[in-house]
């Protein structure tokens, strides 16, 4: 009875250095560079490789596909990821990619693909119309100027050919068919040109989506998969509009 009892240590301070989460190395092998890859289902619907398996020209493709799939599939489990065999197949990636009427007349502005300078300055007045909020709502609005007529309805041309010249309606649409026929005017304007200049135009911006890798390398097929990305965000508007309340109910099984 005569020991003293020892006293306890005085508590220690809390360290103040967080504990580092572990990360499996086999599901995040390059945290930093991965971030394209992981919004590829963002902004392209669908990616296709296609491929020789005989042609050395191929390899780049082949093994790059390889490689990432895994891990591709991962990040964009939904997304389909396609790799296209046959013999003497050209190696190249394609998308799809929704261009618009102002990509269209930008593209053939920038490639010079007016060879006459009126068809370019229609094309500039066009884009003036579409990037003009303004007239659009204002041409959207006089549609329904006239009640119980609508001058968009399907095969009107057809049913009421003369419905320009009908005085009430033609009275009430005044300012819509004069911002429609300043539009087909211009339109025909642009589509003029000889030797099917705006349809080669077309089918020059659509193979945009492809993109051919003869002999590339793995480098070569990362990057070009890359501005296809980049394609797909100035273009593509895959983001799901989500709706702000629930519209529909389904019940689940009885027996849950």
């Amino acid at each position: 009875f005569g020991h003293q009892r020892p006293t306890p240590p005085p508590p220690t301070a809390p360290t103040t250095n967080p504990v580092t989460p572990y990360r499996d190395p086999s599901l995040h092998p390059h945290p930093l560079i991965m971030s394209w890859k992981a919004s590829l289902s963002r902004h392209l619907p669908v990616v296709r490789f296609f491929a020789c398996p005989k042609s050395p020209a191929s390899r780049g493709v082949i093994g790059w596909f390889s490689k990432n799939y895994e891990e591709l599939k991962l990040l964009n489990p939904t997304m389909p990821l396609l790799l296209r065999c046959s013999d003497n197949a050209m190696p190249a990636i394609t998308t799809e990619i929704d261009f618009t009427t102002s990509h269209l007349l930008k593209y053939m502005l920038q490639k010079n693909k007016f060879i006459d300078e009126e068809r370019a300055d229609a094309a500039k007045k066009f884009l003036g119309y579409l990037s003009d909020e303004k007239l659009k709502k204002e041409y959207a609005v006089a549609r329904w100027n006239s009640p119980g007529f609508d001058p968009m309805r399907p095969f009107i041309e057809e049913d009421q050919p003369d419905w320009k010249t009908d005085p009430k309606i033609g009275k009430d649409l005044a300012r819509y068919i004069e911002i429609h026929d300043e539009f087909e005017n211009t339109w025909k304007v642009i589509t003029s040109g000889p030797d099917d200049e705006f349809t080669r135009a077309e089918n020059a911006l659509l193979m945009c989506q492809r993109v051919d890798l003869w002999c590339a390398g793995e480098q070569e097929v990362e990057a070009a998969l890359k501005h296809l990305v980049n394609l797909g965000t100035e273009c593509n508007d895959l983001e799901p509009d989500v709706p702000e309340y629930v519209t529909e109910f389904y019940p689940g099984t009885s027996d849950l």
